[in-house]
């Protein structure tokens, strides 16, 4: 069954998402008004090392009021391209710069209510220039080995969904 958006107008817009109410036709005619957010891409970059670690930061995020690890993430700037946005905010948020971006997965995190995709990437190689510029987005950067990643994830210490997502992709990738 598919849900047709005859229109949409917005409520609130700012630099990184718009909030707009659409009017939708359900298959059996009736109307539905329907709120949604329309995001801009974001774009996610890590690096696995030969050890098999992933590097992390553990960050606290204040609406949920929770801990957790993630990888470096934020939105893609107008006209930018996805990958040199992951490599930059991994850059910004680490102090790490990634080698030879590869795409690992694209995920919608929240798609009945949001338009967000979250385009993920991973690099074999990375190369520390210093501190993160950015370094008020965690607590710490840590390398993780991918063999405890199942288990963090199970225990609710990864609680992004898309993160869990590309961190067990790529525990599947290299460690099998």
């Amino acid at each position: 069954m598919r849900w047709n958006n005859l229109s949409e107008q917005t409520v609130y817009a700012n630099p990184w998402f718009r909030v707009n109410l659409a009017d939708v036709e359900l298959p059996d005619g009736r109307h539905l008004d329907h709120y949604l957010i329309r995001m801009r891409p974001v774009a996610v970059a890590t690096v696995v090392n030969e050890a098999n670690e992933v590097l992390l930061l553990w960050r606290h995020r204040f609406i949920t009021d929770a801990w957790g690890w993630e990888l470096a993430a934020g939105v893609v700037e107008d006209g930018e391209d996805i990958a040199a946005a992951a490599a930059r905010e991994m850059e910004e948020e680490t102090g790490w710069r990634p080698g030879p971006l590869r795409h690992l997965l694209t995920v919608e995190p929240s798609n009945g209510l949001t338009d967000a995709r979250h385009h993920i990437y991973w690099s074999d190689e990375g190369t520390f220039v210093g501190q993160p510029q950015d370094d008020f987005e965690s607590d710490r950067r840590e390398w993780v080995s991918l063999k405890l990643v199942p288990d963090m994830v199970a225990r609710g210490e990864v609680p992004a969904a898309n993160m869990a997502a590309a961190l067990l992709m790529l525990h599947h990738i290299r460690l099998g």
